[in-house]
């Protein structure tokens, strides 16, 4: 009983997606067909255009000044914290499956879709064109530093939740991957201190409906 149960709830999950349902949690997501889906929005947005808030690696508030001194992660050693809502703000902002995306995804995000530098409702960023055909928005929101916001409307500065590793670079905990974008083009960039203020987009993990049929 409990299997078949489980069975029609996985099944009624397929036909919602079918029907076009794109929220998890009351937040919208696009497939691009990649092996996550994206948000639409940054942590703290309420549509595609808007900046949202800003972020230091592995805190999950903002705050009026963004220094080395008031930093919670800076110089700690650090495991990769996506799922980690004691340090992921997309899990402990948004909740359910939400996470940040990491340098694996990020990278996947970069070498398989395509990047269109645009503006959108005034807004300067890239439409990413994923292999599904379906698109994300990212908006060139800049990044902060002690209480200034910069190069917003021709930079953008998105955390990853892998911290940067290399094992002979003695500041390697004092920095995190991150993706950063203008209009020549996107990149990885590892190399900012983490308690720069960047923005943050979510990702959503494929749901396995394996998961309801193991009961």
């Amino acid at each position: 009983m409990l299997k078949r149960l489980c069975l029609l709830m996985a099944l009624f999950y397929m036909m919602m997606v079918s029907c076009g349902n794109k929220k998890h949690n009351g937040y919208e997501y696009v497939d691009l067909g990649l092996s996550v889906k994206w948000a639409t929005c940054n942590v703290g947005a309420n549509s595609p255009e808007e900046y949202g808030e800003y972020y230091a690696w592995g805190e999950t508030s903002p705050k009026a000044e963004y220094r080395e001194e008031n930093s919670l992660t800076y110089g700690k050693q650090m495991d990769d914290i996506a799922g980690n809502a004691e340090y992921d703000v997309a899990r402990s902002n948004w909740g359910g499956g939400w996470r940040m995306p990491t340098d694996a995804e990020r990278n996947e995000l970069l070498d398989n879709c395509m990047w269109t530098w645009t503006t959108r409702n005034g807004v300067d960023g890239y439409n990413v064109e994923g292999p599904s055909g379906n698109s994300i928005f990212l908006p060139a929101a800049g990044c902060r530093y002690e209480s200034s916001l910069n190069y917003a409307g021709s930079r953008g500065y998105y955390w990853s939740s892998t911290p940067y590793d290399d094992t002979f670079d003695r500041y390697r905990d004092e920095k995190a991957d991150n993706l950063y974008l203008n209009s020549d083009g996107p990149e990885v960039f590892c190399l900012d201190d983490r308690y720069y203020g960047l923005s943050v987009r979510p990702v959503l993990s494929q749901w396995r409906i394996s998961r309801f049929l193991e009961l």
